[in-house]
């Protein structure tokens, strides 16, 4: 997968060339059984909803992120099965958000790759990463937080264009497609590196 930034983390989403008009017009609607499916795995622990605001913080909404950041910190280690259900739910949650966003027209698998390539490597704990990062990353990324907020607005803004654009020609406009894509990528990096903890390495404020 091209990765100009050489950073650990990537995505690429394959453009659509023939675009799919009957199922974008109700995109909202045939979304809802695969969302309800990603929202049971999120949520998979019942808490009390006077508790669910610190499960959040401390589970990463399905990730495993606590229990990660207490491993690295005191026995430097990320055990793999960790990783393994990371990344697997992640690259089930950017299916759903690009189909969502009319990026694709395959309906979302729990399990296959399809149009969406996302690349996160194993990483090396003992090499790559530092113990006490965990704990200041979530200050780290605040700047990435502020910008990656305009920028969800602008491709809102963007996937609407979008899809009245498929509705009355069948395509979605390349230029656009590329500014979406990059969103999600740089999203994709930010959740990398605070939440999926699997580099130390600061994400670029890039699109690419």
């Amino acid at each position: 997968m091209p990765n100009g930034t050489g950073y650990p983390a990537n995505i690429a989403i394959d453009y659509p060339e023939r675009c799919d008009r009957l199922t974008t017009l109700f995109r909202l609607v045939v979304i809802i059984p695969i969302a309800i499916i990603f929202w049971m795995l999120a949520d998979h622990c019942n808490v009390r909803s006077e508790c669910r605001g610190w499960y959040y913080m401390l589970t990463g909404t399905g990730y495993v992120f606590g229990p990660t950041i207490l491993m690295i910190l005191f026995r430097k280690k990320y055990p793999r099965w960790w990783f393994d259900w990371n990344i697997a739910l992640l690259k089930f949650e950017t299916r759903v958000v690009a189909y969502l966003a009319v990026l694709t027209h395959e309906y979302p698998s729990t399990d296959e790759e399809q149009a969406v390539h996302i690349d996160i490597p194993y990483p090396d704990v003992e090499k790559d990463l530092l113990r006490g990062m965990p704990l200041i990353k979530w200050l780290l990324v605040l700047p990435h937080i502020i910008v990656l907020a305009f920028l969800a607005i602008a491709a809102v803004v963007c996937t609407v264009i979008a899809w009245f654009a498929i509705l009355i020609n069948g395509t979605y406009p390349r230029e656009l497609f590329d500014f979406v894509v990059g969103v999600i990528r740089w999203s994709l990096r930010v959740t990398a590196y605070s939440m999926l903890l699997t580099t130390d390495k600061y994400p670029p404020f890039s699109l690419s």
